[in-house]
């Protein structure tokens, strides 16, 4: 009887063959990594609800201003951070370098720049508190500055290790496109 595909096999314990069960690096790589970016697009989205919920309430007068204070001014373009959210969120089906790059970016623009920005645009009243004991804008009772600061430090560490990420896993795509080209 003859093999249909050419020359039988020498070996008949499945050895000739254990390359095409192992996985290449940069797919495990990828899974990974997409897991640890879903995760913190979860958290970014979080944050984001947060942020737009007090600028809701606020806008919409849902609550007495002494309840929920006025939004900060960073809080307003901070709220264009799901514009790289969703980019993420679209490029890790497909690995879709495009969006993932567009995400990268907007990342700094729309999340990081805000925070910044925030940071210093909150550092005299914050100083004021630490020095004098006085709050003027209060979130449930809570110095509004202290909350905010709070969110923010926590948002940072998000977007740092988003970006970080995010980063790593386009090196990992990119080097798999590369390995394609060179077959």
């Amino acid at each position: 009887m003859t093999f249909r595909g050419g020359s039988r096999p020498t070996s008949i314990n499945g050895n000739d063959y254990k390359y095409k069960e192992r996985i290449v690096p940069h797919y495990q790589m990828s899974v990974a990594l997409k897991s640890e970016v879903r995760k913190f697009n979860l958290v970014h989205l979080l944050i984001w609800l947060l942020v737009a919920a007090q600028v809701a309430v606020s806008h919409f007068n849902l609550v007495s201003p002494d309840t929920v204070s006025a939004p900060y001014h960073w809080e307003y373009p901070y709220l264009l951070s799901l514009l790289p959210l969703l980019c993420s969120s679209l490029s890790l089906p497909k690995n879709n370098i495009s969006y993932l790059v567009i995400s990268m970016i907007s990342s700094g623009l729309f999340s990081v720049a805000p925070l910044i920005y925030g940071g210093m645009e909150m550092f005299p009243v914050a100083q004021q508190l630490y020095r004098h004991g006085k709050a003027y804008r209060f979130i449930f009772g809570f110095s509004a500055v202290t909350v905010t600061y709070l969110v923010m430090v926590i948002a940072v560490q998000v977007h740092a290790w988003q970006l970080y990420y995010m980063k790593k896993l386009l090196d990992s795509w990119f080097n798999a496109t590369q390995e394609k080209k060179k077959k």
